[in-house]
């Protein structure tokens, strides 16, 4: 028991900062929803699909981008600072080159459109919603190696000070933008996309001050960073990790977006329930998601230093941490579902499309909690490859296909979005699982391997 406390301990230390910078992040989502929950459900609806595209297009680039935290965790548990802040700079070049095509996809959204099959005023929304997103990608992806960079050498209150930061800036920016004000329209959907532009163009030049003037890094000898030059072998084993890891994230990113994609067709008041449930998801997940983050990261440090017992022991305690966090938390968010849809929303309507969906959270939330921080700890042993494997078959095999068939009708009959819910919360605890399994047998391999 003393053991396990001990290891709580080091992760509250490294998850509370990277806790409270993703719950800043996951609030831009948050704002916007609240915001245009004023306006009605079919500009509800336009975020729903627009973010959507959004996170699928980011998520998954974000998830190639963040194998500079396992990388650099290792090297800086190995005491090899320069190498570890020659990664971040090759991370950068990384995250440009990535974001080139993904802008040129948010820039024209018409395949979002199609799959959501949406036409008129929600289609004309979506696509004023993902200009600037375009914009905001660059960023945020740039944004994304300084966050994994600062994670794995055990300073993520720099990471959450900007994030919080920038949410100061986004909540007045978008209220100013989407209602108007003097002689500033209101532009709806499109200006929660202008604001989230701007808040991140703002929160990555005030990342790149820090990393050149902060006296803590100079051990790193970062430099500017358009001063390197892109290296092949580096970015080889970047993307060589960075792959899997982003496919991975994506899969499971996906598994919620294809759900607002699909779910969009059973109308705005099925979809903008979906997205009230959703947020509330994705907000308690940022706990679990701020446990995984430190696990990989004092995981990797621990191997780096080739301190074998100690990297077992983290990962170990990390996933049972994880599962009681879960257990608390879903089931007081399911217990005070009624008060907090009514937080999001006034139109009885979106409410009673939204309260149904709530009543899975506590089971959902603790298959989303198991996963991540298993995945996270796999993560730092360099095991990416077979997790995206489970995750196909588990989030999108399971989750996706049967939630598509239990939504639109199986012999006559058809769960709604409920349906979705359902084959999600299924395909969450079987991914909780075989991971689980997964992360046991690593570890003791490793272990065994080094006793030979």
């Amino acid at each position: 028991m003393r053991a396990f406390l001990q290891s709580g301990q080091q992760l509250r230390a490294m998850a509370w900062p990277v806790f409270i910078g993703q719950v800043a992040v996951l609030a831009f989502s948050t704002v916007d929803t609240l915001m245009l929950g004023r306006l009605g459900s079919q500009a509800l609806a336009a975020l729903a699909v627009g973010s959507a595209a959004y996170v699928t297009v980011f998520v998954g680039l974000m998830g190639v981008v963040l194998a500079i935290g396992p990388i650099a965790g290792r090297l800086f548990g190995a005491q090899q600072h320069a190498a570890a802040g020659a990664q971040l700079q090759q991370a950068q070049w990384l995250a440009l080159l990535l974001a080139l095509p993904g802008m040129a996809l948010l820039a024209w959204p018409e395949p979002f459109v199609r799959l959501a099959g949406l036409e008129g005023a929600v289609a004309a929304q979506v696509r004023a919603y993902l200009g600037p997103m375009a914009l905001a990608l660059l960023p945020a992806l740039l944004f994304t190696a300084f966050r994994g960079f600062n994670t794995a050498i055990s300073r993520p209150k720099a990471v959450m000070a900007l994030q919080v930061g920038a949410l100061a800036l986004k909540v007045p920016l978008t209220a100013l933008l989407v209602f108007g004000g003097g002689p500033i329209p209101g532009l709806g959907a499109a200006g929660c996309g202008w604001a989230t532009a701007i808040a991140m163009s703002l929160q990555w030049l005030a990342a790149h001050e820090l990393l050149r003037r902060d006296p803590y890094y100079r051990p790193f000898a970062l430099g500017r960073w358009l001063d390197s030059r892109p290296q092949r072998a580096a970015l080889m084993g970047l993307v060589r990790l960075g792959l899997p890891m982003g496919g991975s994230i994506l899969v499971e990113v996906t598994g919620f977006t294809f759900m607002a994609f699909f779910i969009a067709r059973l109308g705005a008041n099925a979809v903008a329930g979906h997205q009230i449930a959703v947020n509330l998801v994705s907000m308690m997940f940022m706990l679990p998601l701020a446990l995984s983050s430190a696990a990989t990261a004092l995981v990797a440090q621990a191997l780096g230093a080739r301190d074998l017992a100690l990297a077992q022991r983290l990962g170990r305690h990390a996933l049972i941490w994880g599962l009681l966090v879960a257990a608390l938390a879903g089931g007081l968010v399911a217990l005070l579902r009624e008060p907090i849809v009514r937080l999001y929303t006034h139109d009885t309507t979106a409410a009673a499309a939204a309260l149904p969906l709530l009543v899975w959270v506590w089971f959902f939330h603790i298959g989303d909690a198991v996963q991540t921080v298993c995945a996270g700890v796999l993560r730092a042993h360099h095991v990416a490859t077979l997790p995206m494997v489970i995750y196909v078959l588990a989030l999108w095999g399971v989750g996706i296909g049967g939630g598509y068939t239990l939504a639109f009708g199986l012999q006559g009959t058809a769960a709604g979005a409920l349906g979705f819910w359902w084959s999600a919360t299924f395909g969450l605890a079987l991914a909780a699982l075989l991971l689980s399994g997964l992360q046991l047998w690593v570890e003791r391999q490793l272990i065994r391997s080094a006793a030979d």
